[in-house]
């Protein structure tokens, strides 16, 4: 059984700005903060996300709960790139059969939409419900942090 969810928000920066931040590992740490923090290697912080393989896995990323504890891990899989647009990850996780996410980055009016589409499929059945709470809130909370870095429209 496969669960799914999704989160949007509108800022006051542009797409441009939201799109850097969007696809830079040290950025994506900032919104999962002080919850949640992804290991990554230094060479993830030196190549752009449009010049990722795709389909390929890139590196293994721990999940680390309170930035300490080992919770999971995402092999970070990219299927496609839209420059400045777009981009989706479906990936292999510890718990996650599957982990799917597309993060859209639009223009909306003066400033930008970000859309966050999330699809998973657990391993273990009994897991789903109860990832699926913790995963959907991890997200209101990236997009609270959105929110608070570049101003909410």
């Amino acid at each position: 059984m496969s669960y799914s969810f999704e989160v949007s928000s509108q800022l006051k920066a542009s797409p441009e700005k939201v799109w850097q931040h969007a696809t830079n590992m040290s950025a994506i740490n900032q919104e999962l903060a002080p919850f949640l923090k992804m290991t990554y290697p230094k060479e993830a912080m030196k190549t752009s996300i449009e010049e990722a393989p795709l389909g390929t896995r890139l590196f293994r990323s721990w999940i680390l709960l309170g930035g300490l504890i080992p919770v999971d891990y995402d092999d970070v899989t990219l299927r496609e790139i839209d420059r400045g647009k777009r981009f989706l990850e479906i990936s292999p996780m510890l718990t996650q059969q599957e982990w799917s996410h597309e993060r859209i980055v639009k223009s909306w009016g003066e400033g930008t939409e970000v859309i966050d589409r999330v699809k998973f499929t657990p391993r273990l059945w009994f897991i789903g419900k109860i990832y699926h709470f913790f995963s959907y809130r991890v997200f209101l909370w990236r997009h609270y942090r959105l929110r608070k870095i570049f101003g909410e429209k």
